[in-house]
Formats: C-alpha cells, sequence, structure tokens
C-alpha cells in the first residue's frame, strides 16, 4: 500500500509562474513558457533523416507507444484496440511512435492479450494502420506512423503467469520473476530471435508502415541486453558485445527492408531496482546488479547511451526516443505519478522531479549525439495544465525534438489537436495520474482511462477494478 503523497500537485498551481516556484523549490531545471504559441515551435515541422529515406514529420507532437491489454487471445486487434488506434490518429500528432508493443512471437508477451506477429498480420496491422488514417484526416494533419516491435524477455506473460525468458542472472530480479539459468535465453536463441525481428518488420513494411521501432526500454529483451556485463559469449560482456543484439536486429532490417525506417526507443538510464521500506516509500535494493546507465551521486550516467545512439547513426538510424528505467522495478522515475499504481510504492520524491530529470536526460543525450538526431522527450504528462508550456520551452531551447504524449493520450487524444489550434484545454479531461491504467491491466483487466475517458466509466470493468483498490488499501 502507498501512502498519500506530502507534495503539492500540479494541479493546484495557478500559472507557469507557480509552476517554475515550484521547480527552484525543488532545485531542478525546466524551462517553462508564459504562454503557447499555436502557430510557434509546436507546429513546426522537421525531418528525419533516415537511411531508408527521409521522414517528413507536420509538427512536434508524438504519440508514445504503450502496451495494450485488450487483443484477442490470439494476439489479433479487438474493436478496443482499433477505437484506441483511431483516437491516436485523431490527437493531431506528427508522429505516432508505435501504436503499442506488438510481440514478435508468442512467447514474448508481456499479457496474454498483447498483439503478436502471426498469420493474418499484415492484414490486421493494415486495418489499425487504416483506423489510426481515418482520425487523422479529421485534423487535416498526416502523420508519420511507426510500430513498435518487443519482445518481452525477462517480464513474459503469454499466457498469464510467468514465463520469463532472460539475457542475463540477477538475484534480484529473477527472484521477482521465478526466473533462473533455465530461464537464460542461448546466443544461438537470440540469433533465431533476430531473424523474428527482421521478419516482423517485413510484416510492417507491408501492411504500410513508415518505420519500425526496435524496443531497447523498460527492462524488456532489448534492453536488458544492454545490462548483460557478465553474460558470456556474443551478446554479453563489453558493449560491442551488449549491443551485438539491436545492431544485428538493425543490420537485418536494413537488409530485408531497405525502404523502411528505424527508430530506437531506449532507457537512456536505469534506476536500481527500487522496493518499499516498512513504511511504503521506495528505495534502491542493495543488491541491485549493475544495469545500463546507472544514477550516480551527480545524476544519470548517459556515457554509454550516447555510445548506442552514437552507433546507431552510423547505419543510418537518426530517431531516439527517450525514456527510463522500468515500469516494474522503477516506475517513480519511468512513470512519474501523484496516484503510484497497485503494485508500486511511494515515490522517494516529488514526481515533478523525476519529470524534470526525464527530460533533462533527452536534453544531455541530444546535445552529445551526432548532429541530425532527433530526439523525442518523454516525462511530459506528469506537467497536466502546462504540458504544452514546457513542451514548447524544451523544443525552442533544443532540448528536444519532439513532444512525447503516452498516458495522456488515453485520457486527452486530441489534445495536440486543441493545442495547435489555440483552443483552451480541457481540463477536465487531463491526465491526473491516477494510474488506473496501470493499476486495470496488472490486475488482468483491460487497459484503458477509467476514471476520465467516458467510453471506459461504462464497461463493467470499472466496477471490478473499484473493488481491487480497495482491497489493496
Amino acid at each position: 500500500m502507498t501512502k498519500r503523497l506530502p507534495y503539492p500537485q500540479v494541479k493546484s498551481f495557478a500559472d507557469p509562474e507557480a509552476l517554475r516556484d515550484r521547480l527552484a523549490e525543488l532545485g531542478v531545471s525546466l524551462p517553462v513558457d508564459d504562454t503557447v504559441d499555436p502557430g510557434g515551435p509546436l507546429a513546426e515541422s522537421f525531418v528525419v533523416d533516415d537511411a531508408a529515406g527521409p521522414l517528413r514529420v507536420p509538427n512536434r507532437f508524438c504519440i508514445l507507444p504503450m502496451e495494450g491489454w485488450d487483443g484477442t487471445g490470439d494476439g489479433r486487434p479487438s474493436d478496443l484496440v482499433r477505437r484506441r488506434w483511431e483516437r491516436f490518429g485523431a490527437s493531431g500528432a506528427g508522429l505516432v511512435w508505435g501504436g503499442e508493443a506488438v510481440a514478435v512471437r508468442h512467447d514474448g508477451r508481456a499479457n496474454p492479450r498483447q498483439l503478436t506477429i502471426g498469420p493474418g498480420s499484415v492484414e490486421d496491422l493494415a486495418g489499425l494502420l487504416g483506423a489510426l488514417r481515418t482520425g487523422a484526416a479529421r485534423t487535416g494533419v498526416a502523420p508519420v506512423v511507426g510500430l513498435q516491435l518487443t519482445h518481452s524477455g525477462r517480464w513474459a506473460r503469454p499466457d498469464g503467469p510467468p514465463a520469463p525468458r532472460t539475457a542475463r542472472l540477477d538475484p534480484v530480479l529473477d527472484a521477482r520473476v521465478g526466473a533462473g539459468p533455465d530461464s537464460l535465453l542461448s546466443d544461438d536463441e537470440l540469433d533465431e530471435l533476430v531473424g523474428r525481428f527482421v521478419d516482423a518488420a517485413v510484416v510492417a513494411r507491408d501492411a504500410g508502415f513508415d518505420f519500425v521501432d526496435l524496443k531497447a526500454c523498460h527492462g524488456y529483451l532489448g534492453h536488458e541486453l544492454l545490462s548483460a556485463h557478465d553474460r558470456p559469449g556474443r551478446y554479453g560482456g563489453d558493449l560491442a558485445g551488449r549491443t551485438r543484439f539491436l545492431v544485428s536486429c538493425v543490420d537485418g532490417v536494413r537488409a530485408a527492408a531497405p525502404t523502411l525506417g528505424i527508430g530506437v526507443r531506449l532507457s537512456v538510464f536505469d534506476p536500481a531496482p527500487h522496493r518499499p521500506d516498512a513504511d511504503g516509500i521506495g528505495g534502491p535494493d542493495p543488491q541491485a546488479a549493475a544495469v545500463f546507465g546507472p544514477v550516480g551521486p551527480a545524476g544519470p550516467e548517459l556515457g554509454e547511451a550516447v555510445e548506442v545512439v552514437s552507433l546507431l547513426a552510423e547505419r543510418g538510424v537518426r530517431m531516439v526516443c527517450t525514456t527510463v528505467g522500468s515500469p516494474y522495478w522503477s516506475p517513480h522515475a519511468q512513470r512519474p505519478a501523484w496516484f503510484p499504481p497497485s503494485d508500486g510504492y511511494t515515490p522517494p520524491r516529488d514526481p515533478l522531479a523525476d519529470a524534470a530529470t526525464m527530460l533533462a536526460a533527452a536534453r544531455d543525450l541530444r546535445a552529445a549525439v551526432p548532429t541530425g538526431t532527433v530526439v523525442v522527450g518523454t516525462g511530459y504528462t506528469y506537467l497536466q495544465q502546462f504540458l504544452a508550456n514546457v513542451g514548447q520551452a524544451t523544443v525552442s531551447a533544443g532540448w528536444v525534438d519532439s513532444v512525447g504524449l503516452g498516458r495522456m493520450v488515453l485520457s486527452y487524444p486530441d489534445l495536440p489537436a486543441d493545442v495547435l489550434a489555440g483552443r483552451p484545454l480541457r481540463t477536465r479531461s487531463l491526465c491526473r495520474t491516477f494510474s488506473d491504467c496501470t493499476t486495470a491491466p496488472r490486475n488482468g483487466l483491460v487497459s484503458g482511462c477509467y476514471p476520465l475517458d467516458p467510453f471506459y466509466k461504462e464497461l463493467p470493468e470499472r466496477v471490478e477494478l473499484a473493488a481491487i483498490k480497495r482491497r489493496l488499501d
């Protein structure tokens, strides 16, 4: 059980000056504009100079990928999935990064309702893309759209119970999912998985997507391999070994689908796995193993993330979506929330500081990687009514090239369209980080915004979710 936070909620700040005052109290830096110009920086187009060919993005908003829990048992889209994708299109955002995580094969599913590449996927995914384009046509914006490809690795639950396939031994994380030496993927199995990612990318190309995201974040397989310091063989050890899987996937996709763009969503730093103390407050587990991008006394260490992004740039991958850590072991850093999820903990500091830290990491990464690499920032949802004020300021200051929106799109999908049209924000639709979109699927319910989306408010699952939350309090 988590405790009520002793920090002010963002919704309580009367104006941008009040937000700046709170940031100053916390000792963190984050630019905040007083007003938002609907025809200004957020409305500017930009070009991704991918090796497959340039991708022109019509504005600076990006819809981030989220893991869906509402497909069919055999990994195909449901009506709920189609509704969500059409709303992504109607958002008015110029970039849709992945739509949602799609497993490249059954054993890589993070839940039994996750979309999965299989027979009929070209037609299924083309249908989702068509729904998205139908939504986008109502805004007059033609977004660049990608598909996120994943294998959940340690966090795989294809049939419900944990069924981990891991990249390394980790006493802390192994204990959480019942993993051990028998769970480790061999080098030969990883070779085969590279082929599955390549095959899945060809499916995405045939379905009409502009690019694929080779997922390397949040503790899933592509990310865990970057932390495989002690793994023997070709896929561990030094950075060349730890990046071999990602690089092999990039090279394979380039060879098999040379006209398809490539992006990578990357956890650029990784707080150690956290656990609640006796008071429910999260803190690092002292037995945690080494990670990719540790957080030291001076803050996140981005040196290896810069090397990875530079390595990708050499292969013509010029688009990176930043995120941090994992929702499984550091949700306070990865998804700052005033109301933590059911399986989380009370955050160790004001979540506003964690949102600012995520954006500062994007700034520092962008300044250090090869010129021309497009960087999508993450962490804006926690800023709520000031999201566009900070988005405009961070784009203007060169912190990011694109403003990424995740949870906010579940409650308020057309926020980008409202901002770009100069319409006032619908404050009742703003995500207030209730975390029901995490608590519900963690307890086997379909994903969605139950507090604020009228459609989900009417679902019977809302009653079940309320009962679950009462039991957990």
